[in-house]
C-alpha cells in the first residue's frame, strides 16, 4: 500500500521525492516504493463565477446585488484540468491508503489542498507535513513527525473565511459601484484601504503649506552651535546682532554619556521586502520571487514567515551555522554569537524567522541569478548582524550661553562597531560621517568669530515607496489601537506583495521615479475609487479587525460563521444604503470611444482588457490579447480595432499558418454572434497561400 503526497509546485515535489525514492517518473507524478509523489501548479480549484449560482448574474445590475451564496460552489480552474485529474485518478486508486498533505506550510498552502482534496470527494485519511526548509534532513525529519491533518481544521476554515469574504466583498462592491459609475472600479476587501491610505498621503502632501524657521549659527572657538528654530526672521536677526555685541559664549554644559544600539531582529518577509526595496529597489514581489526561488533551491528557510525569532531548541545549532554562512560569504563572523538575542519561542508563530540554510555553504552562490544572491546575501548579513555585539557609541552634547540664548551641538564617538562593523562587509549602505566635538569645559569663555541665519522649511510627509507603504499596510491600525504593539495590520506578509502589484495591474497606483527609488501615486481612476468608496470599505482599522478575527479563526478562538455574517452584514448594508455621490462622474477618467457598435450601434469604449460596447445588454467585446489573432501569429491594436468596428474588416500582413509555419497576406471580416458577441473570418489575397 502507498502513500500519496501532494505538493503545491513541481519543483517541491521533486526535492521531497528524492528524499522518500519516489524516482519512477509517471504522466504528472513520481512513484517509489512506499510513495507517490504528485503536485498541484498553484490553485486547481477556485470559486464558482456569480453566474454558476444563477444565469441572470452573468449581467451586472445593481438590482440583483448583493450575490451572497448560501452553499458555495466551486470549479477546477480551466488552465490545470490535466493536472486535476491526474490527483483524482491518484487518490482514488485502490493502492492509495492516505494522503500526506505538503502543500507550503500556510493557510494558503492549507486551502489549495484541501479544497482539490473535497472537489476530488476523497475520504481516505491524511497526514500534514510541515517544514520550514526545503533541505533534505528537514523533509525527513518532517515525514518522522506527521500530524494528523485534523489538527489544521482551523487553519483550514480561516482559509476558506479569506476566501470567500474577498469574493463577497469583490464581486457585490465591484459591481455596485461598476454599475453606479459606468465603469469598470475593481474594489477589493484589503486592496482598497490599501489604495485608500496612498490617496490620503497624496493628499496631504498636495495640501501641505511649507512654513519657514531659522536658525542662528554661531562659530565659538573649534565649534558650530545652533539657536532654537525661529518662526520669525526678525526675532533671528536680533540675536545674532546681539550674539556680535556680546564679549563671550561661556560653555554653560558638557554632558557625555555612553550608548548602544541593539541589534536589529532576524528578518520576517516583511521587513526583508521593506530593506531590499530601499537597498536595491526591488518591489515586494520581486523580492518574494527571489527569496521563493531560494526556498525551493534549499539555500533558504520558508520565506512567507511574520516571526522574527527562533525557537529554543535551534540554539544548540545556531554557532555551526552563523560560522558557514559567513564563510561562505568571505566574511569575518561575529567574535561571540549571542543566540539569546534571537532566540524566543514564545513570539514564533507557524515558522521561524527566515535564515539562510545549512546547505547554502556548499552551494555555488556565484551560479545564482543577481537578485537572488542580493536577497540571500541581505539574509546572511542580517544572521551575522542579529547575533553580534551591540554598536557602542559616546553622544556628547555642549550647551553655550551667549547674549542670554541657549546654543547646542551634538558630536559621536564610536566606540565598538559591533553589529554595524558585520553588516558594512555585506551590504551597500553608506555610512553617516559621524561629527566629532573638540575637548570642552564648562564655564569656559570662547570667542564668536562668525554669526549666520540659516533658514529651513517644514517638510510635507513622504510619498510612499514600496518601502513605506509595506510599514503603513503592517502598522495600519496602530494609531487607533497604541496600546496593542502586536496588533496585526492589513493584509499578511505572504499576501502584500500580491495587493500592490494588483493595485498598478488594474491601474488605480503607478510606479514613478528614476533609479532605485520609485514612488507609488494615485492615478485618477485610483483617485475616483476612493472618491466614491464609503469608509467602511476603505478604512484600514475594520480591515485590520478582519485579519485580527482570521487569525482568532485559524487558533479556534473565533468562529467562521460569525465572521461570515459580519462580511455578508456589512455588504448588505451598502448595497441597501449606498448613495451616489453627487459630481463624482467628473473624476472619471474620460472613455476612450473607438466606434459605434456593429450589433446594437452603442458606442464601443477602450478598458484595460479591450474594447467593450458600452451597452451591458450586449455581448460585444474585443479581448486586446485576442486568441484569434494570436492563432494567426499577430497581435490585435488599437488601430486595427477602430478599423474592424468601422470597416468591419481589417488587412493583416504576414500571417504565419500555424500548419504550415508559411507566411501570407490577408483580411480579417468581423461579423456578430445573435448575441453580439463577434465572429472573425479570413480573407486571403491573391497568392497568399492557404491557412
Amino acid at each position: 500500500m502507498s502513500k500519496l503526497v501532494v505538493c503545491e509546485k513541481p519543483s517541491v515535489a521533486q526535492s521531497i521525492s528524492k528524499v522518500l525514492g519516489a524516482t519512477r517518473r509517471g504522466d504528472g507524478f513520481l512513484e517509489g516504493d512506499e510513495y507517490i509523489v504528485s503536485w498541484c501548479v498553484g490553485h486547481l480549484v477556485e470559486l464558482a463565477q456569480p453566474e454558476s449560482y444563477e444565469e441572470r448574474y452573468a449581467k451586472w445590475r445593481k438590482e440583483d446585488l448583493p450575490i451572497l451564496p448560501r452553499s458555495w460552489k466551486y470549479q477546477v480552474t480551466a488552465a490545470t484540468k490535466k493536472q486535476f485529474s491526474v490527483l483524482k485518478r491518484l487518490m482514488a486508486r485502490p493502492d492509495v491508503e492516505s494522503l500526506v498533505c505538503a502543500t507550503d506550510a500556510g493557510r494558503e498552502g492549507e486551502l489549495i489542498f484541501r479544497l482539490v482534496y473535497h472537489q476530488c470527494g476523497c475520504k481516505k485519511p491524511f497526514e500534514r507535513l510541515w517544514i520550514s526548509s526545503m533541505e533534505d534532513a528537514a523533509i525527513r525529519n518532517g515525514f518522522a513527525s506527521l500530524k494528523p491533518g485534523t489538527e489544521y481544521d482551523a487553519l483550514y476554515e480561516a482559509a476558506l473565511c479569506r476566501e470567500r469574504a474577498d469574493w463577497i466583498v469583490g464581486i457585490n462592491a465591484t459591481r455596485l459601484f461598476s454599475c453606479l459609475y459606468g465603469m469598470t472600479l475593481n474594489v477589493g476587501r484589503v486592496m482598497t484601504p490599501t489604495l485608500g491610505m496612498v490617496v490620503a498621503r497624496e493628499a496631504a502632501i498636495s495640501a501641505f503649506v511649507p512654513e519657514p524657521f531659522y536658525t542662528v549659527h554661531l562659530t565659538a572657538g573649534e565649534c558650530s552651535v545652533a539657536s532654537e528654530r525661529f518662526k520669525s526672521k526678525s526675532d533671528a536677526e536680533a540675536l545674532r546682532d546681539a550674539c556680535l555685541k556680546a564679549p563671550a559664549a561661556i560653555v554653560s554644559k558638557v554632558e557625555r554619556r555612553e550608548k548602544s544600539e541593539k541589534p536589529p531582529a532576524l528578518y520576517d518577509l516583511t521587513t526583508l521586502q521593506r530593506e531590499a526595496n530601499r537597498l536595491y529597489g526591488f518591489t515586494a514581489q520581486q523580492t518574494l520571487d527571489y527569496a521563493q526561488s531560494l526556498y525551493e533551491k534549499k539555500l533558504l528557510t520558508y520565506p512567507r514567515t511574520d516571526s522574527r525569532y527562533l525557537t529554543d531548541d535551534m540554539a544548540a545549532s545556531l554557532p555551526g551555522l552563523v560560522a558557514s554562512s559567513a564563510q561562505a560569504f568571505g566574511v569575518q563572523p561575529p567574535v561571540e554569537v549571542h543566540a539569546g538575542a534571537v532566540i524566543n519561542s514564545q513570539k514564533v508563530t507557524d515558522h521561524h524567522a527566515l535564515l539562510p540554510t545549512a546547505s547554502m555553504a556548499k552551494a555555488d552562490l556565484a551560479a545564482l541569478p543577481a537578485g537572488e544572491q542580493a536577497v540571500l546575501r541581505m539574509v546572511v548579513a542580517r544572521l551575522l548582524c542579529a547575533v553580534a555585539a551591540p554598536y557602542r557609541f559616546a553622544e556628547t552634547i555642549v550647551n553655550v550661553t551667549c547674549a542670554d540664548a541657549s546654543f547646542s551641538a551634538k558630536g559621536k564617538e564610536v566606540l565598538d562597531r559591533g553589529w554595524k562593523g558585520v553588516e558594512r562587509q555585506l551590504l551597500p549602505k553608506e555610512e553617516k560621517q559621524e561629527k566629532t566635538l573638540p575637548p570642552m569645559a564648562e564655564g569656559a569663555a570662547l570667542t564668536v568669530t562668525k554669526t549666520e541665519i540659516k533658514e529651513g522649511k517644514t517638510s510635507p510627509p513622504k510619498h510612499f515607496t514600496e518601502d513605506l507603504l509595506l510599514q503603513a499596510m503592517e502598522t495600519a491600525s496602530a494609531d487607533d489601537f497604541p496600546e496593542e504593539a502586536e496588533r496585526k495590520g492589513i493584509g499578511t506578509p505572504a499576501t502584500r506583495a500580491a495587493i500592490l502589484e494588483k493595485l498598478v495591474q488594474k491601474g488605480f497606483l503607478e510606479r514613478k521615479g528614476s533609479g532605485k527609488t520609485k514612488t507609488l501615486l494615485p492615478t485618477e481612476k485610483g483617485i475616483a475609487l476612493i472618491t466614491v468608496t464609503p469608509e467602511q470599505l476603505q478604512s484600514p482599522t475594520m480591515t485590520a479587525d478582519w485579519e485580527e478575527k482570521l487569525t482568532e479563526v485559524e487558533k479556534g478562538e473565533y468562529a467562521p460563521e460569525t465572521f461570515m455574517q459580519e462580511i455578508a452584514g456589512m455588504i448588505t448594508e451598502l448595497v441597501n444604503n449606498y448613495e451616489i455621490v453627487k459630481g463624482a462622474k467628473v473624476l472619471m477618467p474620460e472613455k476612450t470611444v473607438i466606434g459605434t457598435c456593429p450589433h446594437c450601434g452603442a458606442e464601443v469604449v477602450e478598458r484595460q482588457k479591450g474594447w467593450f460596447c458600452s451597452n451591458r445588454e450586449c455581448r460585444f467585446i474585443l479581448w486586446k490579447d485576442n486568441a484569434y489573432f494570436k492563432k494567426i501569429g499577430k497581435r490585435l491594436t488599437a488601430q486595427m480595432a477602430e478599423r474592424l468596428v468601422r470597416d468591419g474588416r481589417v488587412r493583416v500582413k504576414d500571417c504565419k499558418s500555424q500548419k504550415t509555419g508559411k507566411t501570407y497576406n490577408a483580411s480579417v471580416l468581423l461579423s456578430t454572434e445573435a448575441d453580439g458577441r463577434p465572429k472573425f473570418q479570413l480573407e486571403f489575397e491573391s497568392g497568399g497561400g492557404g491557412k
